[in-house]
């Protein structure tokens, strides 16, 4: 069993120490009790660690790993299961946003590099002064 100190966990998780810190106040990561000021983390916590990041990549709120933490141990397949489809439609209505904005910035793109005189289309567009 590995005994790792708060920056050893942290450097294992890819994160600083504030950062782990932070996910013990939210009560993400457990504060380990200690002899004296040095307290040890397990090869458990590293894990714990690195399923908060890669939670936060795919979206999840700081609440909804909190709650994917607690059905881990609950084993409510239906409920992650829930939580992950509410994910994926959050993250498609901001791909379509994404794709609607690029789509935007491409066509006035296009607009300004046609050699056209006048305000420049970008500009005008986001001072309001552009109808498209």
């Amino acid at each position: 069993m590995t005994k790792l100190t708060i920056a050893r966990l942290a450097a294992a998780g890819g994160v600083g120490v504030e950062t782990v810190r932070f996910y013990q106040r939210k009560g993400l990561m457990p504060v380990p009790v200690g002899n004296g000021a040095v307290r040890y983390y397990e090869d458990a916590d590293i894990q714990r660690l690195r399923f908060i990041r890669a939670a936060q990549r795919a979206g999840f709120s700081l609440k909804e790993i909190a709650e994917l933490l607690a059905l881990d141990a609950s084993d409510d397949r239906a409920r992650v299961q829930t939580l992950t489809r509410t994910r994926l439609a959050a993250l498609d209505a901001e791909m379509a946003e994404l794709a609607a904005a690029r789509a935007m910035l491409a066509g006035l793109l296009e607009e300004c590099t046609s050699g056209k005189g006048g305000p420049c289309p970008i500009i005008a567009t986001f001072t309001g002064q552009h109808c498209h």
